[in-house]
């Protein structure tokens, strides 16, 4: 193992900024707590190459400016696992969402391994090796940090740099070093790491079965409980659970007395905000909601529809059977869906998967080809011809 270079000054940080603008790829890692807060506490950065590997210390660095600074350029690759929440704690520090990315996650199922692997998966896979899990539920935030916290930490840049040589060097053996593209690219948007609080309605399970006021007043708390825990740093949850949320936006209290009628009502909250929250209540009924399909949901589909993209479904499984994918990483029901109703946003409609599978389908809606079973095996005719 390489030694571990702990960055705890601005001058050994400032080394470490000159020996990164030397290098094409880094591996990257954080480690965090977010149990008590909105914002991830960001804790250590780990960074490594095949060659070196370093935690940067951001709870005894006066800044990281010109580390991000650093990173920031185009001619780095960065490369994560499951980056999202990665990005999410650079992001609101430095307003900017680090390119280009690798996320080894996106790449596995491209390379046959199945969807959304956890990491140890993937060092299991491609190094044979079971990783520690010590130092899992550790307090990053407490200093100083042991040596074998630091071992821990370091060891997961160190794997994942390896696992992504191995990668990339199959994508290319595979003629797919271009696949990942779009999906990666798509890591880039903002609303992935600051969702829009007038959006924060639409992450929370029972919304589908909540309509006219109902639906409104789920709209209206959601907004407010996103807006009221940045502000006050706490979990969405701290404030109001999702499912208190249904159940008040269901029973509409607009007094205090129905408010802490609530079946297991957040005490706290509704001493704090309950008058605020029985008036937003009152308004949000006067208002007419925003409709689930204006939000990309279609409206109910019909038996017929949902039988056509039951047969194209079928499609998307044969040729990802043929190439060694997951059906799910070509296309889910929902892309699907997005194809059947048109929607230019859907996945099929772009690059590889537009190849594999996507013109096809398309073809199949317009009548141009068919579905045929011929010994026992789909397969799809074009018109005047057979496959």
């Amino acid at each position: 193992m390489q030694s571990i270079q702990y960055i705890d000054t601005p001058k050994k940080l400032d080394q470490l900024c000159r020996k990164i603008q030397q290098e094409k790829w880094l591996a990257l890692d954080t480690e965090f707590l977010r149990e008590k807060t909105y914002y991830p506490k960001f804790c250590l950065l780990q960074i490594a190459t095949l060659e070196w590997v370093a935690c940067v210390d951001p709870l005894v660095l006066p800044s990281l400016e010109m580390l991000f600074e650093v990173l920031d350029s185009d001619d780095i690759v960065k490369v994560l696992h499951s980056c999202q929440q990665d990005f999410e704690i650079f992001y609101h520090l430095t307003g900017k969402i680090l390119e280009p990315v690798f996320d080894t996650q996106l790449a596995a199922p491209v390379l046959g391994i199945q969807d959304n692997p956890g990491y140890a998966m993937l060092v299991s896979t491609y190094l044979n090796i079971n990783l520690d899990k010590a130092h899992t539920r550790t307090d990053w935030s407490i200093r100083p940090l042991s040596d074998e916290q630091l071992k821990y930490a370091a060891e997961d840049v160190i794997y994942l740099a390896k696992i992504y040589q191995i990668m990339v060097q199959k994508l290319a053996q595979m003629g797919r070093s271009d696949w990942l593209k779009e999906d990666f690219d798509k890591l880039s948007q903002p609303d992935l790491y600051d969702i829009p609080v007038q959006n924060a309605w639409l992450k929370i399970r029972g919304k589908n079965k909540l309509t006219g006021k109902q639906l409104s007043v789920l709209q209206h708390l959601a907004e407010w409980r996103e807006k009221t825990a940045k502000r006050e740093n706490k979990p969405r949850g701290w404030l109001l659970k999702d499912d208190l949320l249904v159940d008040i936006a269901r029973l509409q209290p607009t007094t205090m007395p129905d408010f802490f009628k609530v079946r297991n009502m957040n005490m706290r909250t509704a001493k704090q905000h309950g008058r605020q929250l029985c008036d937003l209540i009152k308004q949000a009924q006067d208002q007419a909601p925003i409709k689930l399909h204006e939000n990309g949901k279609p409206a109910k589909k019909t038996p017929q529809q949902e039988a056509v993209i039951d047969v194209l479904g079928a499609i998307v499984r044969v040729r990802a059977d043929q190439n060694f994918l997951s059906p799910s990483i070509l296309a889910t029901r929902k892309d699907i869906e997005k194809l059947l109703f048109d929607d230019p946003s859907c996945t099929l409609l772009k690059g590889w998967r537009y190849e594999m599978a996507g013109k096809e389908l398309l073809q199949m809606l317009h009548g141009i080809a068919s579905l045929k079973i011929a010994e026992g095996r789909i397969a799809v005719e074009q018109k005047g011809t057979s496959e």
